[in-house]
């Protein structure tokens, strides 16, 4: 029974998914309410659910499984809350301050407004020592470091509590010398605190990115490293076979050990796996352009894949803080089933940010929440079963959703609880689809060469409506959407990033040699870690980017290579590549300029035996799994209409229905607007398209209306 199983933990702000897999490609989906004061809680009542419902203890399962993986949000709240640890920060001096002066101006968006609030600073002013040293652009050290300075920071720190120090200095990633014998001197006067040497961590030119990205880390180090030591203790009582995995930020997995010394790869780990379940549903159809999209109880995550290769960000403001690591790009909304409904100052309606999450979650929940949310207004729409969500193990409450959406929006605007909670259906869809096209239209992509997938448990209610809106015309929605995340854990694999700086000039037989060697040590590194690891040489595989720019730019762009060696004649190539991706981003390039590289990065992969896919039984009809007739609304001032319900554990493939229609999943709803067809995959998904008369159609009246 040994290694039977793969279990996947996702912990979002509302509930904690559970994929367990095993090797006859049986995917099962668990979903429980998260817990937030301690996200282990939640571990422990999923795993208790799991043998309820399979009779499979969580011994069983996890000393049976050959990987267990977590994804997690708790740096995420941690950072959003500004909860973290008690943080120092030992700074050249004089520098003390560039994390508050942030190059000089405020983050894009609100560059300009003068009323716009500065940031929190995660390390107060007097938490930060300048020291006594300073290291040249060349690398040559023009004043040595005073130890004293650094030991006078220990003491400061000692008294005012301190629990994690960052330590960052100018040029450090071209001598290191100092930020290590800073860190001796803190080892031994502080041993029990957490440690981040900014030259280790991002070893990267460009000192407030640096400066940022050690703060972070340091503010993140230790509830990550509380959280892992729990998680890891747990799983070792449960007689684990294998060290627990987490995900990260990069889209790939990591032990604990070092998400407890990277904590910042692990900010944003729980939709960071989207893209890659989102490639391997879509796999059927070929599909390797898809938009994919993650409405929880909290928020709505949007990631887009071009080509079958995710948006990757470095150097960018998350949460106000500038981090420089690479981390899949996650555009994050504040619109979620919990997304509450208001009021402005101008009488208008709005739908979030703000979020009921789980505690005390929406109206209809009867956890004591009193605010309209958009849970509340898909139950008065209909759309969502009344007897309760999660197969009824979550009860709903009718009454109070429509007492919510009544006193607080439909009487203070004078209209009816129907149309109001269509209005915050709208508002709320009107929200997602504009954090859509900043992710695709805003960076010069048409929405609509895109396939939609759908994730997350909210998601299957609102999605044919966000694809009419986008033009989208192929929508695909697995059985496993609500815990899409999860599963992408489980086929994902081990990814580590490795960086240095290289301020050179891409010309001449030195400069090729010097990259060369770069390269060589980094994946060097890289293939001990991963032997260490237990992965054999056949499993690892190397990627390359480097970050270059023209002399005298400012900003450079980042620009993966193939495996090559590096000599004088194959400079050219990466010359070409750099001036193809330039012209990609900015529509022109300088190919008589001198290009120039900043900094390298070798990124090693681990590849892990995938699971099987799941697959289902053929469909007896789609007769059978109608289970009832609800009354719903599908347009702001139309009739309720009588609108078929039927049960998709009844439903197998190649059965197919016509809007309007939806399906209940145990764990999402599905929404069938009219006009759509949906038909279900031998894969377990679900594929939503236009249906061809209802668009013949809506193209002949609109051809009309244009003639009239």
């Amino acid at each position: 029974m040994r290694n039977l199983y793969r279990l996947g933990i996702d912990a979002g702000g509302t509930f904690t998914d559970f994929i367990l897999a095993d090797r006859a490609g049986d995917v099962r989906l668990f979903k429980v309410l998260s817990t937030p004061h301690d996200p282990t809680v939640a571990i422990r009542n999923g795993l208790a659910l799991i043998a309820e419902e399979t009779g499979i203890s969580a011994q069983d399962v996890v000393s049976n499984s050959d990987l267990c993986i977590n994804g997690t949000t708790v740096g995420l709240n941690a950072l959003i809350t500004h909860s973290g640890a008690k943080t120092g920060l030992i700074a050249t001096k004089g520098h003390e301050d560039s994390i508050e002066i942030r190059l000089g101006h405020k983050e894009d968006g609100y560059r300009y407004d003068p009323d716009y609030p500065p940031a929190t600073m995660l390390v107060p002013r007097y938490l930060r020592h300048g020291i006594r040293e300073r290291v040249i652009s060349d690398g040559s050290v023009k004043t040595p470091m005073v130890d004293d300075d650094v030991r006078a920071a220990c003491r400061h720190f000692l008294a005012e509590g301190v629990e994690s120090v960052a330590i960052s200095f100018v040029w450090s990633v071209l001598h290191p010398d100092h930020e290590q014998r800073a860190a001796d001197i803190v080892r031994e006067m502080m041993p029990d605190i957490r440690l981040t040497v900014g030259s280790d961590l991002y070893p990267q030119v460009r000192e407030y990115t640096r400066t940022s990205t050690a703060i972070v880390n340091a503010y993140l180090a230790p509830i990550l490293q509380r959280y892992v030591e729990g998680i890891d203790a747990y799983f070792h009582e449960l007689g684990s076979q294998h060290p627990v995995r987490y995900f990260q930020s990069n889209g790939g997995l990591a032990l604990g050990k070092v998400v407890s010394a990277q904590s910042v790869y692990a900010i944003n780990s729980g939709p960071a796996s989207a893209p890659q379940a989102a490639l391997q549903i879509a796999k059927p159809w070929g599909e390797q352009n898809i938009i994919t999209i993650d409405m929880g109880g909290t928020s709505f995550d949007i990631t887009l894949t071009k080509d079958g290769k995710a948006n990757i960000n470095k150097n960018i403001d998350f949460l106000r803080y500038r981090i420089g690591i690479p981390m899949i790009q996650v555009e994050t909304l504040g619109a979620g089933g919990g997304s509450i409904g208001w009021i402005d100052s101008m009488g208008l309606m709005q739908v979030g940010p703000q979020s009921a999450g789980s505690e005390p979650g929406p109206a209809c929940y009867s956890q004591g929440g009193e605010n309209p949310t958009v849970t509340d207004a898909n139950l008065v729409l209909g759309y969502l079963n009344p007897d309760g969500l999660v197969g009824g193990r979550l009860p709903l409450d009718v009454d109070k959703a429509h007492r919510a959406i009544r006193e607080k929006l439909a009487e203070p605007l004078g209209i009816s609880v129907a149309k109001a909670a269509y209005g915050m259906f709208t508002i709320v869809n009107n929200n997602m689809v504009n954090g859509i096209r900043r992710v695709s239209v805003e960076r010069g992509y048409d929405p609509r060469d895109f396939a939609l997938m759908g994730a997350g448990g909210g998601t299957g209610a609102h999605i044919t409506a966000l694809a009419r809106e986008m033009g989208v015309s192929r929508v695909l929605v697995s059985k496993l959407a609500s815990g899409l995340c999860a599963y992408g854990q489980i086929i994902s694999d081990v990814k580590y990033n490795y960086m240095a700086p290289s301020p050179i000039r891409l010309e001449g037989a030195g400069a090729a040699a010097h990259l060369d060697r770069l390269f060589a040590g980094l994946e060097a590194r890289g293939h001990e870690d991963l032997s260490g690891d237990g992965f054999a040489e056949d499993k690892i595989s190397i990627g390359r980017s480097l970050d270059m720019r023209y002399v005298g730019q400012v900003h450079e762009c980042t620009v993966e290579i193939d495996v090559f060696e590096i000599t004088e004649s194959t400079l050219a190539q990466i010359r070409d590549a750099f001036h193809a991706r330039h012209r990609e981003l900015y529509t022109y390039d300088e190919l008589t300029s001198p290009v120039e590289v900043v900094n390298v990065e070798s990124t090693i992969i681990g590849q892990v035996d995938k699971p099987a896919q799941m697959k289902i039984a053929p469909g007896k009809g789609v007769d059978q799994a109608r289970k009832a007739t609800r009354n719903m609304v599908f347009s702001p001032d139309g009739p309720a209409c009588a609108t078929p319900v039927y049960d998709g554990a009844q439903l197998g493939a190649g059965d197919e229905l016509q809007g309007p229609a939806v399906i209940e999943e145990v764990t999402t709803t599905i929404v069938i607007e009219p006009g759509w067809r949906a038909s279900l995959h031998e894969s377990g998904v679900y594929v939503l398209t236009v249906d061809a008369a209802s668009a013949a159609s809506a193209n002949g009246a609109q051809m009309e209306q244009t003639s009239a």
